[in-house]
């Protein structure tokens, strides 16, 4: 796993504070942040997150419901809305970015309840193992 993935991985699992995270995201270039976004959705779809995830996602993110990315996530049709997220414009990203990390917590978790309880291989879900693992996503 690269650097980013185990650090977007510890956000989503609660092992890196989100302030922390959100500084790191606030630092990155624009181009480095649309590739962030873009992996989260991509690690949030893998995660097999829901629309029923939303309305807990928001509350984690501490963001408000009426704030554009939290519209989008309980519209329905989770693909296309996470699309919408990472293109948002740039003085949404930020918002995007906490929704984005919070989802994935959210959905990762219950993966990790139902398919993961009694032990797995998966090499996000032992992100402190070290950033050498090849080809993993959330």
């Amino acid at each position: 796993m690269d650097e980013r993935t185990v650090r977007l991985n510890e956000l989503a699992q609660g092992m890196r504070p989100l302030g922390q995270g959100v500084a790191w995201f606030e630092d990155l270039a624009h181009d480095e942040q649309f590739e962030v976004l873009r992996d989260l959705s991509g690690f949030c779809i893998q995660a097999r997150a829901t629309v029923e995830d939303s309305p807990e996602s928001v509350r984690m993110a501490g963001i408000r419901p009426t704030h554009t990315p939290a519209v989008l996530i309980a519209r329905g049709q989770l693909h296309g809305q996470l699309e919408k997220i990472i293109n948002l414009p740039q003085d949404e990203r930020v918002k995007a970015f906490r929704l984005l990390v919070a989802l994935l917590g959210v959905a990762d978790k219950r993966r990790r309840e139902r398919f993961c309880a009694d032990g797995c291989t998966h090499a996000w879900h032992q992100p402190a193992a070290g950033t050498d693992t090849e080809a993993a996503t959330a």
